[in-house]
């Protein structure tokens, strides 16, 4: 051990060396750190970005996911874990069929919202400073009404005794009342006055970036105005149609006050499905699991539509 100890002494000293330098190294990347004011300013700004983020993170947290984590739990759990919720879902007709009716009416609304409104985003696309305000404005202007005001008032619109059948008889186009409430027909119609303006308002964005340019220079290259149309300015458009479409569409899956009036119990959509099951049944676990495939399957649709246009241009954030 006498004559170990001097060589185990040497090999500590010469690791004491080489560690020395690294140890400066370091020290020294420390302090240059601590004096550069710009390192200081950056950390301090990302403790204020994350103390001023905070509050909205923790509503985010308690409005959000944690009823999304409830909802979640309780479509799983009933005196233990279970899936007999999602079972009866992907069992019973019932189900099957207001899944299928809703998307078959929110289907349909969209094209229909779709046909309407971009003629109306292209005229106010195209239109002077002036005439584009009052068209917006009259698409937005529905906005000031509640959308219970609304379907409420489509109700007396459309019932037996309402203004249009009252007007259908007056003109001699049928001799008794036609039924346009309590049934798809009524739903379908609300729903697209409803959700017109959240096709128009990205349709809009979408155009009004078009240069004119463009379609001067095609019809200067001999093209007729329809076919210019078609072959230019639609297909610049099609990022405002998708992200239209899929607001749209999104929207009228979660719809419920509107089918619930005009449909008449009638039109059951996957809405007032959650709702029976609550009211009637005392049924949250099934309740919860159809909430849960509901909105898995939206998520399953922005993740389709971000593969063509980016999620930000959907929600409206450019």
């Amino acid at each position: 051990m006498g004559v170990l100890r001097p060589e185990i002494n040497a090999l500590s000293g010469e690791a004491r060396d080489k560690a020395s330098p690294d140890i400066a190294q370091s020290k020294e990347k420390r302090l240059a750190q601590a004096a550069d004011p710009s390192l200081r300013y950056a950390r301090r700004e990302h403790g204020l970005m994350l103390a001023l983020a905070s509050p909205a993170v923790l509503v985010i947290l308690l409005l959000v996911v944690l009823p999304v984590g409830w909802l979640a739990w309780q479509s799983i759990y009933h005196d233990g874990f279970t899936l007999e919720n999602y079972h009866r879902i992907f069992s019973e007709d019932i189900y099957w069929r207001s899944f299928a009716l809703t998307f078959e009416l929110s289907l349909l609304v969209t094209l229909l919202t779709l046909l309407l409104g971009y003629p109306l985003a292209y005229a106010a696309a195209s239109a002077s400073k002036g005439w584009s305000i009052a068209i917006l404005s009259l698409v937005i202007l529905p906005f000031w009404t509640s959308v219970l005001v609304r379907a409420y008032a489509w109700l007396a619109l459309l019932q037996r005794t309402g203004v249009i059948n009252q007007f259908l008889q007056f003109i001699g186009l049928t001799d008794e009342p036609l039924a346009l409430v309590h049934n798809s027909f009524g739903t379908v119609v609300a729903t697209v006055h409803i959700l017109l303006p959240f096709m128009v308002l990205p349709l809009y964005a979408t155009m009004q970036k078009i240069p004119g340019d463009l379609m001067q220079a095609g019809a200067s290259l001999g093209g007729s105005p329809a076919h210019t149309f078609w072959r230019v300015f639609v297909p610049l458009s099609l990022p405002g149609v998708i992200a239209g479409a899929t607001l749209v569409f999104v929207l009228c899956l979660g719809f419920y006050i509107t089918p619930e009036l005009l449909g008449g119990g009638r039109t059951v959509m996957i809405s007032m499905l959650v709702s029976r099951n609550v009211e009637l049944y005392d049924q949250w676990g099934a309740a919860s699991a159809v909430g849960v495939v509901l909105l898995a399957s939206v998520f399953a649709i922005f993740l389709i539509v971000s593969r063509f246009v980016p999620l930000d241009r959907v929600l409206g954030q450019k």
